[in-house]
Formats: structure tokens, C-alpha cells, sequence
């Protein structure tokens, strides 16, 4: 049986025999059990650990874009539910770049929306003015 010294086994502290300390697993900042570090919330009291992952499948990319692009038309119900701020400010690349295509499509649809109300105001104000014009030439004759 061979013999180690403290230097060729990291187990051991230098000076002892006892074992080196290891670090403590993490725990819940709420109830302070230990949790694994895979885990989103805790096993024990359910207080969220950390964020899950946003979802990057081709439905929920869809969809992202899609109410992207309906956005603008119902922002003042919609504002509180859209997500493409929270891929934007993800970490992983892959969701900063949904997060990006999801705030090109807004921004294109807002200015559409707003080009063709524009569009359509001035419409409506000159057909509103003809028909003045229109009846004020009928009472002159």
C-alpha cells in the first residue's frame, strides 16, 4: 500500500490528516435549504432562484413576431404582455437576436401604422372639405 503526503493528495489539508474543506452546496436565499444549481426555484418554499431560459422554439418565435407586428395597433392593451424586451436584454445570443428581429418588426409596423393613419386623415379632411365646397357652390346658384 503506498503512502501519500499531503502534496500529492489534494484531499488532504497540508499539516493533517483530515480532509479538505469543501464548499458549502447553495441555498435558498428564502428558507435557506440547499439547492442544486440547475434549479430554478426551491424545492422547499418555491422561491424563484433564478430566471428559466426564455423559450427559442419556432412557435414561440412566431408568435413573438407576430404580436410584434399587431403591437403598435393595440399597444395601449398589449404593452405589459409583449416579450421581445426580455429577449433583447438576454444573455444567450440566440434570444438577443429574436429579441432584435422582434423589435425590427415593431418599429416597422409602427411607422406603417402610422404612415397610413396619416395617409388617411389627410384623405378624410380633403373629402370633408370638398363636400363643403360642394354645398357652398350649390347655395350660390
Amino acid at each position: 500500500m503506498e503512502s501519500y503526503s499531503s502534496e500529492q493528495n489534494p484531499v488532504m489539508s497540508a499539516g493533517s490528516e483530515a480532509p479538505a474543506h469543501r464548499p458549502a452546496p447553495p441555498a435558498c436565499p428564502s428558507c435557506h435549504q440547499p439547492v442544486l444549481p440547475t434549479y430554478y426555484f426551491c424545492p422547499n418554499c418555491g422561491a424563484n432562484l433564478r430566471p428559466a431560459p426564455l423559450k427559442t422554439d419556432t412557435i414561440s418565435q412566431i408568435g413573438l413576431y407576430l404580436f410584434s407586428i399587431v403591437l403598435p395597433m393595440i399597444a395601449f392593451l398589449a404593452v405589459g404582455k409583449w416579450q421581445g424586451l426580455k429577449y433583447l436584454k438576454s444573455k444567450d445570443p440566440k434570444e438577443k437576436q429574436i429579441g432584435m428581429i422582434a423589435w425590427a418588426l415593431m418599429i416597422i409596423s409602427a411607422i406603417i401604422v402610422i404612415w397610413y393613419t396619416v395617409v388617411w386623415t389627410q384623405n378624410y379632411i380633403q373629402e370633408t372639405v370638398n363636400s363643403i365646397n360642394v354645398d357652398l357652390g350649390s347655395l350660390g346658384n
